[in-house]
């Protein structure tokens, strides 16, 4: 398919995707990276790159520590988030390298003021790095205690007037329940924003949803990690669960 075709076929020209810190843990040994997660993430990200699509990234850090359960070990919350999202930066600058090993361009942006390692966020700059070509990788969450990195991608998918919010995640949608443990829960296909907060789902927190609600910007929640699930997303096929108006 030539690029014109494959821009066509799009229907997500710039997207904010959101990826978990749990995604790069490796399961195997119990340690935080896992460098082959990071390599298979670049190598889809190059395909996506390939069809035209803009993206930037929001990653979170839980694979290396998480500011709320902190408390429970004596740290308190203002400086537990801010060692989460020291975390996010680590996984940022991974994946940045994951991605540049792939050929690919990029820029790591931070919340939090730290030159020697990441470009500070500045809104404009962000979208001329996008509109060249370059991967944007959005660390540090919004800079500030007590918010998710839930709400810092939607905030970031707002500034950059993304066309869409894309949760990545290791199930295949939004469910009744957790997949995992009840059998008989079922998968949402569409969802509205009221309806995701009035039932209360657990995939992302409220502020997200109501960020995302306020600027008309599309959230679909998928499998990342099942072979080319992210391709049908951007090209309008049944995939995960869309939240929409």
């Amino acid at each position: 398919m030539t690029q014109a075709r494959r821009r066509s076929a799009l229907k997500y020209r710039r997207i904010l995707l959101k990826l978990s810190g749990e995604a790069f843990q490796n399961r195997r040994d119990g340690s935080s990276l896992d460098f082959g997660t990071f390599t298979s993430m670049a190598r889809q990200l190059k395909a996506v790159r390939a069809m035209g699509v803009e993206i930037a990234i929001v990653v979170g850090g839980g694979n290396i520590f998480r500011g709320l359960p902190g408390e429970g070990c004596g740290i308190d919350r203002t400086t537990g988030d801010s060692m989460g999202m020291l975390a996010t930066v680590i996984n940022s600058l991974a994946l940045q390298s994951a991605l540049e090993r792939e050929g690919l361009f990029t820029r790591v942006m931070s919340a939090i003021a730290m030159p020697a390692v990441a470009e500070p966020f500045i809104r404009r700059r962000a979208v001329r790095h996008l509109e060249k070509g370059r991967i944007v990788i959005f660390g540090a969450g919004t800079g500030n205690p007590f918010f998710t990195t839930d709400t810092a991608a939607a905030l970031r998918a707002s500034e950059i007037e993304a066309d869409a919010l894309l949760k990545a995640t290791k199930v295949d949608g939004i469910y009744t329940a957790d997949p995992k443990k009840d059998p008989k829960a079922k998968r949402y296909r569409t969802l509205t924003y009221r309806e995701a907060l009035e039932k209360r789902l657990k995939i992302m927190d409220a502020a997200a949803f109501s960020l995302c609600s306020e600027n008309r910007i599309p959230i679909v929640v998928f499998d990342f990690f099942r072979k080319d699930e992210i391709l049908r997303v951007l090209t309008g096929k049944p995939a995960g669960t869309l939240v929409t108006d």
